[in-house]
């Protein structure tokens, strides 16, 4: 005989993990969640998926102990959304459905929820009043639950499991950022199904870092009294942009309190653009949540400045998915690999090339933009790589892929195929100042041709010293009313422009 969950049988209260464990679990769904640069196919990412998901589950220095196991990963054809079920070895009787959303930097992602257009919630079967959510926040929903492996789709594969399971299991519903986004969702969808009457579950929801899918009438039933939790939690860091989409994003204009970053014209018109996308569409967060970070003393230093992208780094920083791990006091996820310089960087195919940085363990695998390396040495330490530089042209982004992610694209690891060296500056010293403030600039492969610029305007006498200095006076008409007051140098030389970033910063006075 079989039950809805809304009808299950007196049972003992159920054993609910706690806020650090449902955060790490969140932030295990993110594992290799970038394909290789040089490509890979879906079942093979999702093989490194599996193995990087496998590895952190068995970490005992995570707040999981240790006391997980995997019981099935899915990845979408595209690689928008990845889903995991996994279940306590501890004796607890929990499991944990953990999805995963789109990868991307904070504007793409609220772009990618399609919040202009609402749809009706019919997965949740008809409750008093209609349910609506936002098109992109459905489209992603139904990709989920049609995701498959092994011939198992999600709901599948949970009704195995509860079926091996003993009474009163607990199934937690977990998700950071649109990940939180689609948990929300998710969760209520179970509740709604039929379980074996043997097994039935309680439902818990904890979401972290989540914009909100749909609008009050959503809000109401996912905290009202058609469904029941076992636990029902949401955590929202005060400095997080992502959770205020779409009730209240353009708070964020006034952004960041002490040092900063402070929202200059570019921000404060990002923001408006991102405030825009519901158009006449009203959303609403719900039910109350667990504040975090409300003095902003969980900040990185190194993003303070007052331009756009400051702010946004920022904004990536606060939503981080170690930084909720932080603020939760809870042990960081190891992170991905980090390629921190190259030696050389300039050659030929065939040119022996070490990359140095951080977690270059075993089964690492380096590309030269979108050329694979067949030849590859990891030092024990796991700090240097070795490889073999594969047949290419031009410039070609360095990148090292394990099972727990791929490194970045950084100005530290470009390899220039024929040569000249890349430019790049490291530092600039001051880095404020007025109109004609001597500005010493230092960096990496300055020729004798190098150029200097303030934003799009050039400074004029440069005094070059090959190859790492250039002093030169900070030009005029580079603010100036709606203009950002914060910009960044440029050197162009040998055919190149040095890459922008914190480093080269400079900022004029505020008007």
């Amino acid at each position: 005989m079989s039950t809805r969950h809304s009808a299950r049988a007196a049972q003992a209260t159920p054993q609910v993990a706690t806020a650090q464990v449902a955060m790490t679990l969140a932030g295990i769904a993110a594992t290799a969640a970038t394909p290789r640069p040089s490509g890979e196919s879906v079942a093979e990412q999702c093989t490194r998926v599996i193995l990087g998901i496998n590895q952190q589950l068995a970490d005992p220095g995570l707040a999981t102990q240790g006391n997980w196991s995997l019981l099935w990963a899915a990845l979408s054809e595209d690689n928008a959304n990845m889903a995991y079920l996994a279940k306590s070895t501890d004796c607890s009787n929990q499991f944990a459905v953990v999805l995963r959303g789109t990868v991307g930097n904070v504007t793409d992602l609220l772009e990618d929820l399609d919040v202009g257009t609402v749809v009706p919630f019919t997965a949740v079967g008809k409750p008093q009043s209609p349910v609506y959510v936002s098109k992109g926040a459905m489209e992603a929903f139904s990709q989920v639950m049609a995701m498959s492996a092994a011939g198992l789709t999600l709901v599948q594969a949970l009704s195995g499991a509860l079926a091996a399971a003993p009474a009163n299991p607990t199934v937690l519903v977990i998700g950071h950022s649109l990940g939180g986004c689609l948990a929300t969702m998710v969760a209520p969808y179970l509740q709604t199904l039929t379980w074996p009457s043997a097994t039935a579950p309680a439902f818990g929801l904890y979401t972290f870092a989540a914009p909100t899918a749909g609008g009050p009438d959503f809000a109401n039933y996912l905290t009202g009294p058609a469904l029941s939790w076992a636990v029902n939690e949401r955590y929202v860091n005060c400095y997080d942009l992502v959770p205020l989409a779409w009730t209240s994003i353009d708070t964020a204009k006034s952004w960041y309190p002490g040092k900063g970053p402070v929202a200059d014209v570019d921000t404060k018109a990002v923001i408006t653009a991102i405030a825009s996308l519901p158009g006449p569409n009203t959303y609403t967060q719900p039910g109350p949540c667990t504040q975090l970070n409300s003095g902003y003393g969980t900040n990185d230093p190194n993003l303070q400045r007052h331009s756009l992208q400051d702010f946004m780094g920022q904004a990536a920083y606060q939503h981080g998915n170690n930084t909720y791990l932080s603020l939760l006091d809870a042990p960081a996820l190891p992170a991905s690999p980090q390629v921190t310089g190259l030696s050389p960087d300039t050659g030929g195919a065939g040119t022996q090339v070490t990359g140095t940085g951080t977690g270059f363990g075993t089964g690492a695998m380096v590309d030269f933009g979108p050329f694979a390396c067949a030849d590859l040495t990891v030092g024990s330490a796991g700090t240097t790589i070795t490889a073999t530089a594969p047949e290419g042209i031009g410039v070609a982004a360095v990148r090292v892929t394990t099972c727990l992610g791929t490194s970045p694209a950084v100005p530290t690891a470009q390899f220039a195929y024929g040569g000249p060296s890349p430019v790049r500056v490291t530092a600039i010293s001051p880095d404020t100042g007025t109109a004609g403030t001597s500005v010493q600039i230092t960096g990496v492969n300055f020729g004798s041709d190098a150029k200097v610029f303030f934003a799009g305007v050039q400074a004029t006498g440069p005094s070059i010293t090959p190859p790492d200095t250039i002093v030169v006076n900070a030009p005029k008409g580079v603010t100036g009313i709606g203009k950002p007051s914060t910009v960044n140098i440029t050197v162009v030389s040998n055919g190149y422009s040095s890459p922008t970033g914190p480093a080269d910063e400079f900022a004029y006075p505020d008007l």
